[in-house]
């Protein structure tokens, strides 16, 4: 089940909160036209706090439904859908910049309906301008002490380390054992008692690699070495990967892989069409480069990461989704270092990890290296590979997708990692996104320019002109940085010489295409004016308002 809802489950959804009174996770709201947002801000504190207190994931506040008969009413409310402003404001006054998972506008026989989505809280109480609240019945009351305490003890709670009390080793797949032996002892292969693994019965090996707690199965033991066939041993949640391959628009082909991770890792690699890819690189030699279009230890980091670092509370899949050049890697749960340019820097450690049993017990099994080296070789691999750097989408605070590139996007850029290879890791991907044609910030913007990496007035930037010689981008750069107005002003000279005249739709017709391609279309019109203007202060031109027809011509 995906914390995000179809309109499907949403309809269900409502239809069961109508039937009951409003309690700690439910609010509803006629909210006819507008509704005060600072009561919205405590009542999402409240509900979010009240979540956690519940064992829920989520709450809800509903507008378009009166709280006393919860009879659908219908809300005005943001009739154009249009959320961000309000969820700006929320995230502005919370805890840690928290903000709804999304709001839902559905229609119920006519009537219009607002489902705003609140995350249960976690670690810490949710604030609204620093003050945490909480409900006592239906009522709004600021959060209490104890409440504030227990809250904070779900902190390190990790969903890996429990136990399940109903399964035991007969639950678990022998060919996964198996393979888990191996990897530990390829892991450890400099400890000396490591000859000893193979004298150990499962349950040793098990509580030996941190699979089991004193003999007992855990979360993470069923994940990576459960048999299929007791995966509803796992409380209902049945975690899963998913591959789908994509043509342009639809899907083509898809599989799901549960259980025993261990195994459906290699499976689920398999299915991925990794050809080989050729490009040319350098004029140095006419022999091309040669290479997987994905590499095998990126596939191996970063899938073994989403199963590591996913919020199995949320109950989502691990999706692989494969399109001819690129692969989106996504998983469930926030990004624990809130941007990938913190887990690039040196020395840089995670504040914690969502799942440290289950990573602990991958450490051992040699699935995943040390944590927190392995982005950092996906990141050089790529860039050794002269391939575009992966994309980090953190857009949803509670989703990871990673976008892999499997081809090059823009040959004048690879050439440049080709020939500047002292460019370090924070200039390539500000390069990277340009290529992407991203946006980039002012500040951004202002570095590379320091460093004479890039020209140009922000935002209209684009490769400097030493860096366009040595990639032999001369061509774009004449075009982005633009040409002599001389030049313009002789095309529109000899243009209304061959035609007699010229209105200003055929000048802005002749010139669109030579303009520089850094300038959008309101400053392209612009700067048509201003060479009309020089050519009529010059005296060459005027314009021509008697023959019936807005025109200009030669004086």
């Amino acid at each position: 089940m995906s914390l995000y809802k179809t309109t499907e489950e949403l309809l269900v959804i409502l239809s069961n909160l109508l039937k009951v009174s409003e309690n700690e996770c439910v609010e509803f709201k006629r909210a006819k036209n507008n509704f005060d947002v600072d009561t919205l801000g405590k009542y999402f504190s409240a509900l979010g706090n009240e979540a956690n207190l519940k064992n829920k994931l989520y709450s809800w506040i509903i507008f378009g439904v009166d709280d006393k008969t919860h009879e659908l009413t219908s809300t005005n409310y943001c009739i154009d859908n249009d959320f961000n402003k309000v969820k700006k404001q929320i995230s502005d006054n919370t805890t840690d910049n928290i903000s709804f998972i999304e709001i839902y506008t559905i229609v119920v026989n006519g009537k219009r309906v607002i489902m705003f989505q609140i995350p249960a809280a976690s670690g810490t109480p949710i604030n609204w301008k620093g003050f945490p609240y909480g409900r006592i019945g239906e009522s709004l009351s600021p959060l209490s002490l104890n409440k504030i305490e227990q809250i904070k003890t779900t902190v390190n709670y990790d969903w890996s380390r429990q136990v399940l009390e109903e399964a035991t080793i007969d639950n678990l797949d022998k060919d996964a054992i198996k393979v888990a032996r191996e990897q530990f002892k390829v892991k450890h292969k400099d400890d000396k008692l490591i000859d000893e693994v193979d004298n150990l019965t499962d349950i040793e090996f098990l509580n030996k690699a941190r699979l089991t707690i004193n003999n007992k199965i855990t979360m993470a033991c069923m994940l990576l070495l459960g048999n299929s066939d007791y995966d509803y041993l796992m409380e209902g949640y049945i975690p899963r990967m998913t591959w789908k391959l994509y043509d342009d628009f639809n899907v083509i082909d898809y599989e799901h892989f549960g259980i025993p991770f261990i195994i459906n890792i290699d499976k689920i690699k398999s299915k991925i069409r990794n050809l080989k890819y050729r490009y040319m690189i350098s004029d140095a030699t006419l022999f091309p480069y040669e290479v997987d279009k994905y590499d095998n230890y990126i596939l191996r980091e970063l899938i073994n990461n989403c199963i590591a670092h996913q919020d199995y509370r949320l109950h989502g899949n691990i999706n692989i989704i494969e399109y001819s050049d690129r692969l989106m890697i996504i998983n469930e749960g926030s990004f624990i270092p809130e941007t990938i340019e913190n887990v690039l820097k040196d020395g840089y450690s995670s504040p914690y990890y969502r799942n440290p049993f289950l990573i602990s017990a991958m450490v051992n099994l040699n699935m995943i290296d040390t944590v927190g080296s392995g982005i950092k070789r996906v990141y050089d691999i790529q860039k050794k590979k002269y391939f575009p750097m992966p994309d980090y989408d953190l857009s949803n605070p509670n989703r990871v997708i990673v976008t892999l590139y499997g081809k090059i996007i823009d040959e004048n850029y690879s050439r440049l990692l080709f020939e500047r290879t002292n460019l370090d890791i924070s200039a390539i991907i500000l390069l990277d996104r340009l290529q992407k044609r991203y946006t980039i910030s002012k500040e951004q913007s202002d570095y590379l320019k320091k460093e004479h990496l890039i020209e140009g007035r922000y935002p209209n930037i684009y490769i400097s002109s030493s860096l366009a010689s040595l990639t032999e981008k001369k061509e774009e750069y004449v075009y982005n940085s633009g040409l002599e107005n001389e030049f313009y002003m002789e095309l529109i000279i000899k243009y209304i010489k061959e035609y007699g005249s010229a209105s200003r739709k055929e000048i802005i017709s002749l010139l669109k295409d030579k303009l520089p391609n850094s300038l959008d279309e309101g400053t392209k019109l612009s700067r048509v004016r201003y060479l009309l203007d020089l050519l009529k202060k010059e005296g060459k031109i005027y314009h021509d308002n008697k023959s019936g027809h807005s025109c200009w011509k030669l004086k």
